[in-house]
């Protein structure tokens, strides 16, 4: 099969397209023939090495964990998908090695569920990871409840943008911090809007003068001081980016497969009350470019990998 891998670590320069060894398909694993996958932020970072100290990495490794793509083979105890089915998942393992930058891949059960009906395979491709971070920071850390305002930062990005809209559905009020380009974004949403810079925090508490009952930090550093210093008294706060959350008093929270997650988001979308926004796509041959693309930042959408037609 074509794959993308890289055979050291690095930026994008040491991405590679040819051929790959096809997966093999074990008894808790269907092969899916990837029709999209998405690129995050983590991919780079685990390309870069940062990740070493807790994933081993078996090169080549072929990048990324999102995908979208129709079942080809279930394994011989897999009951749970039949071959034809469309499904997405967070196909994150252990061990860096096979990832979805490639024509197939063998995807463990538990990282799967049928894509939306209603999305696209692009779409769903950028689902899973974002959908399954918001989701389960604010049902699991946050525990986010109708009526409770919640302060998003950086809410026109993939996972705040995901937040804003599983919040909303939750019942709850939404502030959402941006820069300038993510404030109509923020607002298409349906939360309210504050803009990042001087005066940032004064502006939050103008919209909630007693405090914010959560805050959802996805960027660290100062950003997540401010989160903590705009909570409300017994207020509650999470971080997917920065472990000081911890010292704060908040949660520091590592995303994780779950089929039953990804069903509810599926579920969302197909009520018209989760969208993606898809800002760019590339040819899987094009990979470099897409990551490259993805790390300028300021889309506001996400950007996929195409495998052939995506119809």
């Amino acid at each position: 099969m074509k794959a993308i891998s890289y055979r050291r670590y690095g930026g994008p320069e040491v991405l590679e397209f040819g051929d790959y060894p096809d997966p093999k398909v074990g008894p808790d694993k269907v092969l899916v023939k990837v029709r999209a996958a998405a690129v995050n932020p983590v991919d780079w970072k685990a390309q870069a090495g940062y990740l070493d100290t807790i994933f081993d990495a078996v090169f080549p490794v072929v990048p990324g964990w999102d995908v979208a793509g129709v079942v080809v083979q279930p394994g011989v105890s897999v009951t749970e998908f039949a071959v034809g089915d469309e499904v997405m998942g967070y196909v994150r393992e252990d061990v860096l090695w096979h990832g979805t930058f490639a024509e197939y891949v063998a995807a463990p059960v538990r990282t799967l569920a049928r894509k939306p009906r209603n999305l696209g395979f692009e779409e769903s491709a950028g689902l899973p990871l974002a959908g399954l971070t918001a989701y389960q920071v604010l049902h699991r850390a946050l525990r986010v409840r109708p009526g409770e305002t919640l302060l998003v930062q950086a809410a026109s990005g993939a996972v705040g943008s995901m937040a804003v809209q599983i919040a909303r559905h939750l019942g709850a009020r939404v502030i959402g911090a941006a820069r300038e380009s993510g404030q109509d974004r923020i607002r298409e949403l349906g939360a309210e809007p504050v803009l990042y810079g001087d005066g940032f925090a004064d502006r939050v508490r103008a919209l909630a003068p007693q405090g914010v009952d959560a805050a959802f930090d996805t960027v660290g550093g100062q950003v997540l001081k401010d989160s903590a210093h705009l909570l409300a008294p017994g207020g509650r706060l999470a971080s997917i980016a920065d472990g000081e959350v911890i010292g704060m008093g908040g949660a520091y929270y590592w995303v994780r497969p779950d089929p039953d997650d990804l069903a509810a988001l599926a579920e969302l979308a197909e009520q018209g009350a989760l969208a993606v926004r898809v800002a760019k796509s590339f040819p899987l041959e094009q990979a470099a470019d897409a990551q490259r693309a993805a790390m300028e930042g300021g889309l506001n959408g996400k950007v996929v990998v195409t495998v052939g037609r995506n119809d």
